[in-house]
């Protein structure tokens, strides 16, 4: 695949998460996909990213990932993203506050046939609990 079908497939992830048409990540996310940085509790390939995602729009129903910088080369398309979202579902066993949060994050995923194969990450989980009052 060229750098700019990676580009591509990374911009199709990102559109699934933010639009809920999870269901798209299997075309994205391959079965032997390994997260080297997973959510607490999130499962491997497609179906723990579908699984999480949906724990994040459940919590965050207006959720929306916004794209800062993307950078690729070869396999990798590397990126630093901004999160934004209203508390208005349970949150690893919080109920709704309200609270709207805006955190940052950077992620790099290389990509085989098309799909995701490999991913690291980090986002600011202890920012989020933070501007939520959890933490």
């Amino acid at each position: 695949m060229t750098t700019q079908e990676n580009i591509a497939a990374q911009q199709a992830f990102g559109e699934a998460i933010n639009s809920g048409n999870l269901v798209a990540l299997d075309d994205l996310v391959a079965p032997e996909c390994v997260d080297h940085d997973p959510a607490p509790s999130q499962g491997p390939g497609p179906e723990g990213f579908r699984a999480f995602f949906t724990q994040m729009r459940t919590a965050f129903p207006d959720l929306h990932i916004e794209v800062e910088h993307l950078t690729a080369a070869g396999d990798d398309v590397a990126f630093a993203y901004t999160i934004t979202g209203t508390h208005q579902g349970s949150l690893q066993g919080h109920g709704a506050t309200g609270k709207s949060v805006k955190i940052r994050g950077m992620q790099i995923s290389r990509f085989a046939g098309g799909k995701m194969v490999e991913r690291w990450g980090s986002s600011d989980e202890l920012g989020m609990m933070t501007q939520l009052g959890l933490a």
